[in-house]
């Protein structure tokens, strides 16, 4: 069984990428996502964009949602955001 000592060691480290980076850097990478997300969306009808504050380890993901002003239904698309090239690719609308 894993001493207390082991178990938050390992928390921590779990925890590191969230710490390594100052709310500045945080704020840099959302627009940085939203930028190149929003780019791609040019085909879309209104998109609004939602971003993970802090994606996962290699990505950052936003939800873009379309808001059609014929009314027709709204469709949401993923964005992928490669934290170390800076490329974003964007899903097929979720059904």
């Amino acid at each position: 069984m894993p001493k207390p000592l082991h178990l938050t060691a390992a928390l921590l480290l779990a925890a590191a990428p969230a710490l390594a980076s100052s709310e500045e850097e945080w704020l840099k990478f959302r627009e940085n996502v939203s930028t190149a997300c929003l780019a791609l969306a040019t085909e879309l009808t209104n998109p609004e964009i939602q971003v993970n504050p802090f994606g996962s380890e290699t990505y950052g993901v936003a939800l873009l949602t379309t808001a059609p002003a014929d009314g027709t239904a709204p469709e949401t698309y993923a964005c992928i955001y490669g934290k170390t090239d800076g490329t974003a690719e964007l899903t097929a609308p979720f059904q």
